[in-house]
């Protein structure tokens, strides 16, 4: 058992420290992951920025995601296309959804961090931190994305998932590192004492006190 988010970022903090990133660069997975990132991005030294994953809904199918959007310096739509073709839609199909996510994550970066830009992830070594996996579709997302652009390298660094999840991330990064992968998962908050929803006050704190350390 973790006892906050926060306190399992200082172990995964340990760990990734160890590892000796060259030029890192966090990335926190929604509000959710900043607590956890803010102990890495503070061991590291280095700048911490979230990273908004939105999924795009079906036209008349919300239930039905077709694809993302992943924000950053360079937004980029993702879509899927066997879900695409199992809805019998194309993309042109589905631009007011697009629209919509891309609307949605630029007023989440807003809340967050005001007009300060996306930090660029050339050229570094980008370590993706998340709370916790279930399915991992959102880390998948993320992890997809920045690989268009142009890290040096990229890592996923998360306190714990289902251990089927966690292994197959191992194809996207180039360093995968993890606290806890059991096969019986029942989902991250049962490995939390205190897994209260992160809320923008409390992720806006943590950015600001670590933009006032730098």
């Amino acid at each position: 058992m973790f006892q906050s988010r926060e306190a399992a970022g200082r172990i995964l903090a340990e760990k990734v420290l160890a590892a000796e990133p060259e030029n890192p660069l966090v990335l926190a997975l929604g509000p959710a992951g900043v607590p956890v990132a803010a102990p890495v991005a503070r061991a590291l030294g280095c700048p911490l920025d979230p990273i908004f994953v939105k999924g795009i809904e079906a036209p008349g199918t919300p239930a039905l995601a077709v694809g993302v959007v992943v924000d950053g310096a360079a937004r980029e739509v993702l879509f899927e296309a066997d879900s695409l073709a199992a809805a019998g839609l194309s993309q042109a199909d589905c631009a007011a959804g697009v629209e919509a996510c891309l609307a949605e994550t630029a007023a989440a970066r807003c809340r967050l961090l005001g007009g300060r830009a996306p930090q660029r992830v050339s050229g570094r070594t980008a370590i993706l931190v998340a709370d916790g996996l279930a399915t991992g579709a959102s880390a998948r997302a993320a992890l997809r994305a920045l690989h268009n652009r142009g890290p040096l390298e990229i890592w996923l660094a998360v306190p714990v998932g289902p251990q089927e999840v966690v292994w197959k991330m191992r194809g996207m990064t180039d360093r995968l590192i993890f606290l806890e992968a059991p096969r019986d998962f029942r989902g991250a908050a049962a490995h939390y004492t205190d897994f209260a929803p992160v809320g923008d006050d409390e992720a806006v704190r943590l950015l600001d006190e670590l933009l006032a350390r730098r």
